[in-house]
């Protein structure tokens, strides 16, 4: 009697060991499954449908869940999931690495330039703006969601002079953006877009600088075809620019999405990259950093050497500002 209730126990025992490998197994595979639809459209290029687009913003941070679902397996003693884990932690780790080139410029340097670029959204951010604009004096600053008053107050604040030449498309809440620039402009047509994208073209010490704001649609879920759309758009401004350019702003896309990698495909470098800042995140300031995604850039061809970056905090606003120190060369 004694025995028969040791063996059914021990049988009880194995039962329960073995239905909780078999829980632990099945969570595993389904980090597995939601992580591997990311990494999948990463390795095809492709931006892939909601929510790929999104996901792939945060794409290093899906190390915790690859690495939670590692443990899991093994715990479950799943090795194909073990492998699977691992297979995908490598490729997660090999596409953390920073995307783009970073050729060294050659030639004689033509000029020293500071640029800013700044997500105000809406203008609640326009008083924080100024004042880092005060001090960090920026030769050019290009300025996103700034809506009517925000560009008021932008004339107002530097009715002195110090940027004398702007280039605006005026809108309400995120449709206004403003280049402001210590050089003199030439107005240009600019991207065409939902929101404003104002263009450009900058007299730098005798050299033509082209100038280019960028705020393409968010993608969102509902609208991940107008973001290509304007991705796309941008893209093709890049692509047909030649001499001195410098494309900047809230990209509302990072180094991991496709369309924004086939902007840098076509020779603009990312002055962050350049720095050594190609992973340091700009966007949700709730998070960031240490957690968010880099979709705040300045992109520059290759006649430019981006010196240093730096991450500016600004008051009432999810975006982190970015300054470059650039070096413009003959060329």
């Amino acid at each position: 009697m004694e025995s028969s209730r040791v063996a059914y126990e021990e049988t009880v025992e194995r039962v329960e060991r073995h239905g909780g490998r078999v829980y632990w197994a099945w969570i595993a595979g389904l980090l597995l499954l939601g992580v591997g639809a990311v990494v999948g459209c990463r390795l095809a290029d492709t931006d892939g449908i909601t929510p790929v687009p999104q996901l792939l913003a945060f794409l290093p941070w899906l190390l915790a869940p690859t690495g939670l679902a590692l443990l899991l397996a093994f715990l479950a003693r799943w090795r194909i999931g073990m492998l699977w884990a691992m297979v995908t932690l490598a490729l997660l780790a090999w596409f953390s690495e920073p995307y783009g080139k970073t050729m060294e410029v050659g030639g004689t340097a033509v000029a020293e330039l500071r640029v800013l670029t700044s997500n105000v959204k809406f203008g609640q951010a326009t008083e924080s703006l100024i004042a880092a604009v005060q001090r960090q004096r920026p030769d050019l600053v290009f300025v996103q969601e700034c809506e009517y008053t925000c560009s008021d107050a932008l004339k107002k604040a530097f009715a002195d002079d110090a940027y004398p030449y702007r280039q605006a498309v005026e809108g309400q809440g995120s449709d206004g953006s403003v280049i402001l620039s210590r050089y003199p402009l030439k107005a240009t047509d600019g991207v065409p877009g939902t929101m404003g994208m104002p263009g450009a073209v900058a007299d730098v010490e005798g050299r033509e600088v082209r100038l280019q704001l960028a705020h393409p649609m968010p993608p969102l879920p509902d609208q991940l075809r107008l973001w290509r759309s304007e991705l796309g758009a941008l893209r093709a401004y890049a692509a047909r620019t030649k001499g001195p350019t410098i494309l900047a702003g809230d990209f509302n896309a990072s180094q991991d999405h496709a369309a924004f990698r086939r902007i840098l495909d076509t020779g603009l470098r990312d002055a962050a990259r350049l720095a050594g800042e190609a992973r340091t995140p700009t966007w949700p300031t709730a998070t960031a950093p240490p957690l968010g995604a880099q979709i705040d850039h300045i992109l520059v061809s290759r006649q430019f050497l981006s010196r240093e970056v730096t991450f500016l905090d600004l008051k009432d606003t999810d975006h982190r500002a970015v300054l470059a120190d650039l070096t413009l060369f003959q060329g």
